[in-house]
């Protein structure tokens, strides 16, 4: 047989456990899963997080996600949700403040610069004022 093996032109890659996974990481850029996970949960965020060397791209594979933007003005989180459609790139540019709420149907693909999950991110936990305010406006997107 003439040439390489599929199994040396070809890799593949697959997340089915809980939470986030990155699992392709090359230089300059990786790709993670993120599945549903309690914390992710529909009514369960209490906090924000924000990259500053990366954007971040969420694309749904399936169930049922809603991507949340914000900023922060006057020290209060304005929020902004989205239902996401399976197949459309989302990207959330650099310093941007998001989170994603999910189903336990939810399954998202993530590509960002590679090793963001190791030290790239700051976190803002919610009040609880800002937590009502978006499970509202996650409820109104679903």
């Amino acid at each position: 047989m003439k040439g390489k093996k599929v199994s040396e032109l070809l890799e593949k890659y697959e997340y089915s456990g809980i939470g986030y996974k990155p699992f392709l990481i090359r230089p300059g850029w990786q790709v993670a899963k993120l599945n549903y996970m309690p914390e992710q949960g529909i009514g369960n965020i209490s906090k924000i997080d924000v990259h500053f060397k990366t954007d971040e791209a969420f694309i749904l594979v399936s169930g049922t996600a809603i991507l949340i933007v914000a900023t922060i003005e006057d020290e209060e989180a304005i929020f902004h949700c989205e239902k996401m459609v399976g197949g459309i790139t989302y990207n959330i540019p650099k310093n941007t403040w998001h989170n994603i709420a999910m189903k336990e149907d939810a399954e998202v693909i993530i590509v960002e610069k590679d090793n963001t999950h190791i030290g790239d991110y700051a976190f803002r936990q919610l009040n609880d004022d800002e937590k009502l305010k978006l499970d509202e406006l996650i409820q109104t997107a679903m």
